[in-house]
């Protein structure tokens, strides 16, 4: 009986490359590609600044979770997830427990870089967008660390040298 690997979950901060990499997974594996926030926008037929902007950050928390809870079900599946999915201990559980996850790690110097200019992140639209990432590193990084399979860093590093390490990883080849 062939060996079936399981689901592959990335997460990690804004910028870090969970839905570049992702994609490459999924093509190199063959899998269903997800992005959780992508999702989101689809369900409610509004764009994630627009559910900030009328829902709050709680609202959108609240869609996320229940994405989360349904998309973490689906078999053989790369799941891109949005930066702040470890923040409820329900995401977490479901992430860890139902897939092997992927931290994809970048400093906030890296992530900044990544995301200057893009207005579609409501968490950035800010006067000072560098404090805000080095404060959602500092609160996000133990909780990623917390539910991780293995950490990947992205920082001066192509996609195809990130996808390579996470086909790469011994828990992910079969038997």
């Amino acid at each position: 009986m062939p060996l079936t690997l399981p689901s592959i979950f990335l997460i990690g901060p804004m910028g870090a490359g969970k839905t570049t990499i992702g994609r490459r997974l999924a093509l190199a594996l063959h899998r269903e590609f997800l992005d959780s926030d992508q999702e989101i926008e689809r369900r409610a037929g509004a764009s994630i600044p627009l559910i900030f902007a009328v829902e709050g950050e709680t609202g959108f928390r609240t869609r996320e979770k229940a994405v989360i809870a349904e998309l973490t079900r689906r078999p053989n599946i790369i799941l891109a997830t949005g930066g702040g999915v470890v923040l409820d201990p329900d995401n977490r559980r479901c992430l860890a427990g139902r897939g092997f996850v992927v931290y994809l790690c970048a400093s906030v110097d890296e992530q900044l870089r990544r995301t200057r200019g893009d207005t579609q992140r409501p968490l950035l639209q800010t006067a000072d967008p560098r404090a805000r990432l080095a404060h959602l590193f500092e609160q996000r990084d133990p909780l990623y660390r917390a539910v991780t399979d293995c950490i990947i860093p992205t920082e001066s590093r192509s996609p195809g040298q990130v996808t390579r390490d996470i086909l790469n990883r011994p828990e992910l080849q079969p038997l």
